[in-house]
């Protein structure tokens, strides 16, 4: 285990996990933001910025465009980068060698980063796509590593 913590491989996985999970922790502030600068809240008690007036308060109680698109990007950030987590520890397992780790690595976290910025400009396809993709090939392609040397053993 010391070796594993000890490795290469082991603290480039630790470095782009973080950065994702800081990226993916981000979006909740975000959506915050949209929802006061849109003033569209989902919960009753959130809308306590109008004070006393009901209708005001009423008014609040919407869906918006904008906080909707954060809000998406969000949930596609913890369908894509929990996998990744969990899956991209394991490939550290198998031993790959650093420079292929590092690609695998560095080409997710580039993805998600295009995939937020695609999501919440609201840039023309297929860019969201592609880097949705990009990203989900890069952690299959992890995946396929962990299967195929768990299965020569």
């Amino acid at each position: 285990m010391a070796d594993l913590i000890n490795s290469d491989v082991f603290l480039a996985f630790s470095t782009y996990a973080t950065i994702v999970i800081l990226k993916m922790m981000f979006m909740a502030p975000l959506t915050g933001y949209f929802r006061i600068t849109r003033k569209a809240f989902s919960n009753w008690e959130d809308t306590a910025m109008a004070k006393n007036d009901p209708e005001e308060r009423k008014k609040m109680l919407q869906t918006n465009p904008d906080v909707e698109r954060v809000r998406r990007c969000h949930q596609n950030d913890l369908e894509n980068i929990i996998p990744f987590v969990v899956i991209g520890l394991l490939y550290a397992l198998t031993g790959p060698d650093l420079s292929t780790a590092l690609l695998h690595f560095r080409v997710f976290v580039a993805s998600r980063f295009i995939h937020t910025v695609s999501y919440v400009m609201g840039l023309p396809q297929p860019s969201r796509g592609l880097s949705w993709m990009v990203g989900m090939i890069t952690t299959f392609s992890m995946a396929y590593r962990v299967l195929t040397t768990a299965l020569l053993l």
